[in-house]
């Protein structure tokens, strides 16, 4: 039985995140002078851009509403500050899982909000892009239909032609891990570098029963990936 495993990049194959965080830091602090808290950047990692940064001045309580033109200057600064300061390396353990599961035939799919290009850019940097087998964008989504939508991670089926049973996902975000159970498939947490708490910050997981949680969640990547060895190559 053919079977794939479905990739979130940031915090999961990237260390970009903090790349993310201070990009986005910096962009908010531009616009509105309001310093925000950076744990907001991980907790709301997946939303589109422009919902991402709605979300923040909801939670930030900047200036008392959402003004959405300045909501699009601060997307559009993110995404520059990124790639002038971006400096992301691959996870520990990442590139020689991936080649692993290719040696076996798994499927690989990388899931990011990202624009394609972006994403082939940063994965050719540090673990080739060629190594995946489908690359799932936020330019092939509709408008508003990130994370935690399940159409990322549907769209990923569908291009691997695989059942949600034959797929698991591995992600390190409280929003990620809702779209894969938006979508039906199983899935892992790597926690990597994540400044955030799983006993506090993870809604979805605290919500199932201890049997439930036990055996998805991971202290790195590369401790995940006997795991995934086994589940995607026997």
């Amino acid at each position: 039985m053919k079977k794939g495993v479905i990739f979130d990049m940031d915090g999961v194959l990237i260390d970009s995140m903090p790349f993310h965080a201070e990009a986005m830091r910096i962009a908010v602090k531009e616009v509105t002078n309001h310093e925000i808290s950076k744990k907001n950047i991980y907790l709301l990692e997946g939303l589109p851009g422009s919902k991402l940064v709605e979300e923040i001045f909801r939670r930030e309580k900047i200036d008392g509403s959402i003004d959405h033109k300045n909501i699009k200057t601060i997307s559009k600064r993110k995404t520059e500050i990124f790639k002038a300061i971006q400096k992301s390396k691959a996870i520990n353990g990442a590139k020689e899982l991936i080649e692993e599961l290719k040696a076996c035939k798994c499927l690989k799919a990388v899931v990011s909000g990202s624009s394609k290009e972006e994403i082939e850019s940063i994965l050719d940097e540090n673990i080739g892009s060629s190594g995946f087998d489908f690359i799932i964008s936020g330019d092939d989504l509709k408008e508003g239909q990130g994370k935690p939508d399940p159409a990322p991670f549907q769209t990923a089926l569908d291009r691997m032609n695989i059942e949600p049973s034959q797929a698991i996902v591995v992600e390190n975000s409280p929003l990620g891990v809702e779209a894969a159970h938006n979508a039906r498939i199983p899935f892992i947490v790597t926690l990597n570098n994540t400044p955030l708490d799983m006993q506090i910050d993870f809604d979805f997981l605290l919500r199932l029963d201890k049997r439930e949680r036990e055996g998805r969640i991971f202290e790195d990547t590369k401790s995940a990936a006997a795991y995934l060895k086994y589940w995607c190559c026997t």
